[in-house]
């Protein structure tokens, strides 16, 4: 049986296009601006309003040698790398000890310790206790002071958890039966199903130690362990003061001014560190994208 398409299916499917293209444009027109407005003529972007989709004047990369020409942006980046790779390794590992120690029904305590875990979703110590916890112990001022205090996630260890108790019993039984230990039952049997949720757990501890800022703000001091975000924080300030001489430049000769403004405009160097912290992120999510989807559906399906 051929089925024919009426003219009302015809205009639904058509509003359908319409609609989701306008979405589709409203997700990337950002993306597209930051980029544009980046690798734009400083002089023609300082007095544009509006979004940018095309460079305005010639395209320029001075804005990313300018940053990068500042050898904290090379140590930030190595920093980041170090914090995102180590974290997320350890978040891993402590996360699926604890989801799959949780989702175990012969371990008794597991129902009393996970609302005690549960419970400092909603309550925690507070930013000063914390603050000497990780000071007592030794941790201020060095790498471990970024990656311990937030090794584990309990929102991550519930998504987890949930998704470890969605697989059948019997598997475990008759691994058992075969004289399989927990670590061989965990390693080579839950992990490997498991694919979509372990790729959405280490999406988001890498997200959260590439985005990692507060914890850097109040636990390092030292410059050569700063991440990239922090060092970024410091080069938009320093625009941000660029752009307040400029507008009381009032003192300044015209050609002065222009020498200025011309190298390279507090505007442009927002976009120009916008775009360099991005982009990685937005390498990584389309190749996870597959799973990190089905992951989010598994931990959502059974509580």
């Amino acid at each position: 049986m051929v089925y024919k398409k009426t003219i009302g299916r015809y205009i639904f499917e058509f509003i359908n296009i319409v609609i989701m293209l306008a979405v589709a444009f409203a997700c990337l027109a950002p993306i597209l601006h930051v980029f544009f407005a980046s690798i734009s003529d400083p002089t023609k972007l300082s007095g544009h309003e509006g979004i940018i989709l095309h460079p305005l004047g010639k395209a320029t990369l001075k804005g990313y040698l300018l940053v990068f020409r500042n050898p904290n942006i090379t140590i930030g980046y190595l920093n980041t790398i170090f914090y995102v790779v180590v974290g997320t390794v350890i978040s891993m590992l402590l996360t699926i000890f604890g989801g799959y120690a949780f989702s175990r029904k012969n371990f008794l305590l597991r129902n009393h310790l996970m609302l005690f875990v549960s419970f400092t979703m909603l309550f925690n110590g507070g930013l000063i206790p914390t603050f000497m916890v990780v000071k007592a112990l030794g941790l201020y001022d060095s790498r471990w002071a970024i990656i311990i205090p937030s090794a584990i996630s309990v929102f991550n260890l519930v998504i987890m958890r949930t998704s470890f108790l969605q697989i059948p019993d019997s598997i475990e039984e008759s691994a058992k039966l075969d004289g399989a230990n927990d670590f061989t039952i965990l390693f080579r049997i839950i992990l490997p199903v498991s694919k979509p949720i372990l790729a959405t757990i280490a999406i988001f501890a890498a997200v959260y130690q590439w985005n990692s800022f507060q914890d850097v703000l109040i636990y390092v001091s030292r410059e050569s362990l700063q991440p990239l975000q922090f060092v970024l924080y410091k080069y938009i300030n320093q625009a941000n003061a660029l752009a307040m001489l400029i507008r009381n430049s009032t003192g300044l000769s015209g050609d002065a001014l222009r020498a200025l403004t011309t190298r390279q405009t507090p505007t442009s160097v927002r976009m120009t560190v916008s775009v360099i912290v991005v982009f990685p992120i937005l390498l990584v999510y389309p190749l996870f994208q597959r799973h990190f989807v089905k992951g989010i559906m598994i931990g959502s399906v059974k509580g």
